[in-house]
């Protein structure tokens, strides 16, 4: 079992930055592969970044890619988003999700996932 507590949300302005935190709880965090998802209000969520269980590998969506850096530090049991150059349209609440065994081809579906986090609001403004 694994518990998801974001934090970070903002509001700010339009180029300026934000660096998200996904807190997990539990010995095995290290073992989970971890995304990010966002969702504005009246669209569907929206896949934004992922990294695998060991940071080997990460994914981006193309409307973050070069903006954004997503990371973790496994001894702190936390996934880090750091998104640059923000714009209007980043506006959202951004959720981390976390699961043990999903495959990566599959980490930019929300249905990959087993564990969700609350969401934490990210307002931009222009």
């Amino acid at each position: 079992q694994v518990q998801l507590v974001e934090s970070g949300g903002d509001l700010v302005q339009a180029g300026g930055s934000l660096r998200l935190s996904c807190a997990a709880s539990g010995r095995t965090f290290s073992r989970y592969s971890v995304g990010w998802f966002r969702q504005a209000p009246g669209k569907e969520q929206e896949f934004v970044s992922a990294i695998t269980w060991n940071g080997d590998s990460t994914y981006y969506a193309d409307s973050v890619k070069g903006r954004s850096t997503i990371s973790r530090d496994n001894p702190k049991n936390t996934v880090y988003l750091q998104m640059n150059s923000l714009k209007p349209e980043d506006t959202a609440v951004y959720y981390c999700a976390a699961d043990e065994f999903a495959h990566p081809v599959r980490l930019r579906f929300g249905s990959a996932y087993d564990y969700w986090g609350q969401g934490t609001q990210v307002t931009v403004s222009s």
